[in-house]
C-alpha cells in the first residue's frame, strides 16, 4: 500500500474504492457475457469451453457459492466478474489458501505460507488484508499467531471469514450482474 493513502481516513480510502469499480465496469463493457470469461489457466480454459454449464447449472450457482466454485465455468466467470469490478482479491486469497491445503511438504509449506502472509497480510502487502482482502484485525491476529508453526489449517479462520464475504457480497453482486444474467440467456 503506498504510505501517502495510510493516511487517508478509511471512508475517503473506500469512497475512492467504489469510484475505481464504476470506472472499471466502465472501461470494460463486453459485448456479451462470454467475452468476459477470463480463464483462470490453460487447462481451465479448455474445460470451460468443453463443459458450457446447463441452464439448471447456472441457476444453481445462485444457492450456492460452493457450487459456483467447483465448476470450472462458473469459476472462471465469476473471477472474470470480479476482475471488472477490480475487486478479485478475497477470491484469489481464498484460492491460494485452498492451494496451501494441498501442500505436504513442511518447508513448502512454510514457504508458501510465508509467501501468503507477504501478499495478503503482512502490512503494506500488495493486496493487504483489511484494504484489499477483507478480514478484521482479530483475524489477522490469530492468523499471524498460526503462522509462526505452519499447519494445513494456517489459514483456516482467515479463508472462512473472507468466503462468508463472498458468499453473502460477492456472489448476490454476481447473481445481479448482467453477465449473470446474459448466462442464464
Amino acid at each position: 500500500m503506498c504510505k501517502g493513502l495510510a493516511a487517508l481516513p478509511h471512508s475517503c480510502l473506500e469512497r475512492a474504492k467504489e469510484i475505481k469499480i464504476k470506472l472499471g465496469i466502465l472501461l470494460q463493457k463486453p459485448d456479451s457475457a462470454v467475452d468476459l470469461v477470463i480463464p483462470y489457466n490453460e487447462k481451465l480454459e479448455k474445460a470451460a469451453k468443453a463443459h458450457k454449464p446447463s441452464l439448471e447449472e447456472v441457476l444453481q450457482w445462485r444457492q450456492s457459492l460452493d457450487k459456483l466454485l467447483q465448476s470450472n465455468y462458473g469459476f472462471a466467470s465469476f473471477k472474470s466478474f470480479l476482475k471488472s469490478e477490480f475487486s478479485e482479491e478475497n477470491l484469489e486469497f481464498w484460492v491460494a489458501c485452498e492451494n496451501y491445503k494441498k501442500i505436504k511438504s513442511p518447508i513448502k509449506m512454510a514457504e508458501k505460507a510465508k509467501q501468503i502472509y507477504e501478499e495478503f497480510i503482512q502490512t503494506e502487502a500488495p493486496k493487504e488484508v483489511g484494504m484489499w482482502v477483507n478480514i478484521d484485525h482479530f483475524t489477522k491476529d490469530i492468523t499471524m499467531k498460526n503462522l509462526v508453526e505452519p499447519s494445513p489449517h494456517s489459514f483456516d479462520l482467515a479463508q472462512k471469514r473472507i468466503y462468508a464475504l463472498m458468499e453473502k457480497d460477492s456472489l448476490p453482486r454476481f447473481v445481479r450482474s448482467e453477465f449473470y444474467k446474459e448466462l442464464i440467456n
